[in-house]
């Protein structure tokens, strides 16, 4: 696509921030709620779609290459998403806002620094930063919808501890579609125009519910005891670290919020925000589309590299013991590269430099625990490995990324079982799926339906083409 249509859209869309900018300063001092904004946002937004597509809806936008049919489509722009943009600069911005940015001004707990998840989310739907009255009455909506059904506990509490955590979440997801709002709307035959109303009520029920999922197989599969009570007067994370047991560890309440919010979004081509996004377009219903995206988390490629990074880092742990010298870590290190193996948490798709997400948590551990052995080893590999990389010619992006530093804090606070750190990093990616499914059913978006191509079909038409870069029709 042209410079000059990127230029264009970009006005385009600059004007309908303005607009929305506009309408919020005269409307902020009545407190609206978040169902009351959005239903502001839409119809101008609606227009702002139909003028885009209008002008520039019949021009190209990239050619496809046959390396990103094989690829996996990577780097294949194919979606539109609006939560979240990774830069490979500057890394993930949210609405526009980096980290930095969302950690400055989106509102805090009284007594906390870390931002709050609600305040994220307000975010990622609207484009604007809530007030924190409007981020507490987030907070105690939240807190009214938390229960979940009584079948859906037993069927929770009849799940053997030894099926896997996320298993388990998938299960209880797809399980809330019994009370769908969406789908109930839809057998009754809501108007297209509407769907954004009863598909807000099921994400914003789906969010709420996650932590007393959470929590509940957390206590069962470990061993925890029976789950204590939403306390409406809290936050969200406050509340999932209480259902976890951790919310007398202020820091750790603390790192929820900031874990929270950093793994809530990271644009819409990863697997559980493609799947989620893929069979939402169906129609299916917010508990099922997030339900497939859980299932894509679960794979070992997506949502376990953080455990994989504090497998390794244990394992060199134990070989070279605690504070071992620089050159006994970069002996390991290349001992790891020697052997074929890559080095866990190091290196990213897009970014080209150190993941603000991972400075972010870096931040948070230099504050709350610089002198935990996990911790000073997890910077004195920071401090060897993009080197080490560099020097081998192993990755294009020598730079940490987020998971190279979660798991050590989640361990520090004493939530030491892995195979339950995924179920966090569901409870996160809620906030992003949820907020495009809630766009997607107010702009009225189509069912995804890509054209694929056979192994002969590709051939004929890359044999038949002079150029190098292809379009397959």
């Amino acid at each position: 696509m042209s410079s000059s249509i990127l230029r264009s859209i970009a006005r385009q869309s600059r004007s309908s921030a303005l607009a929305r900018s506009a309408r919020f300063a005269s409307t902020a001092a009545k407190q609206q709620t978040l169902k009351e904004r959005l239903a502001e946002l839409i119809p101008a937004e609606i227009e702002n779609v139909k003028a885009v597509r209008a002008e520039h809806g019949k021009k190209s936008f990239g050619p496809v290459l046959v390396d990103q049919l094989y690829g996996g489509m990577r780097g294949l722009p194919a979606l539109i998403w609006d939560g979240s943009v990774l830069d490979p600069d500057e890394g993930i911005r949210f609405r526009g806002k980096t980290i930095p940015e969302i950690q400055d001004l989106l509102p805090k707990a009284p007594g906390g620094s870390e931002p709050l998840p609600e305040g994220l989310f307000w975010l990622l739907v609207t484009g604007e930063v809530p007030t924190q009255a409007q981020v507490e009455a987030l907070s105690k909506d939240w807190a009214a919808r938390a229960a979940i059904p009584e079948f859906v506990e037993e069927l929770l509490d009849r799940c053997p501890p030894t099926l896997h955590p996320m298993s388990q979440f998938s299960l209880a997801v797809t399980a809330l579609n019994h009370d769908s709002t969406f789908a109930k709307a839809y057998q009754q035959g809501v108007s297209k125009k509407e769907y954004w109303g009863p598909a807000f009520e099921d994400c914003m029920d789906l969010i709420a519910k996650l932590p007393n999922i959470a929590g509940r197989i957390y206590r069962n599969v470990y061993g925890q005891g029976k789950v204590p009570a939403i306390d409406p007067t809290k936050d969200y994370s406050w509340n999932m670290a209480n259902l976890l047991g951790f919310a007398e560890k202020n820091d750790f309440v603390e790192l929820l919020r900031l874990y929270i919010t950093i793994h809530s979004d990271h644009e819409g081509g990863n697997v559980s925000a493609h799947a989620g996004k893929l069979v939402g377009s169906a129609l299916s219903d917010p508990f099922l589309a997030f339900a497939a995206s859980l299932n894509g988390l679960a794979g070992p490629l997506h949502g376990l590299a953080n455990q994989e990074v504090l497998l390794w880092l244990r394992k060199m742990q134990s070989k070279i013991g605690e504070n071992a010298t620089d050159e006994a870590v970069k002996e390991y290190v290349w001992s790891t590269l020697k052997n074929g193996q890559v080095v866990p948490g190091y290196g990213h798709a897009v970014l080209r430099k150190t993941d603000p997400r991972y400075s972010a948590q870096r931040e948070f551990a230099l504050k709350h625990l610089p002198n935990d052995p996990l911790f000073k080893l997890v910077a004195q590999v920071f401090n060897i490995v993009p080197g080490i990389l560099l020097e081998a010619g192993k990755a294009k992006n020598p730079w940490p990324n987020v998971d190279a530093h979660s798991g050590v804090l989640l361990t520090h606070y004493g939530l030491d079982q892995m195979n339950f750190y995924t179920v966090l990093f569901g409870v996160s990616r809620a906030f992003g799926v949820a907020a495009q499914l809630i766009w997607d059913r107010a702009l009225g978006a189509r069912m995804s339906s890509p054209w694929s191509r056979s192994y002969l079909t590709l051939i004929y038409h890359v044999r038949s083409s002079r150029a190098t870069q292809v379009v397959l029709y």
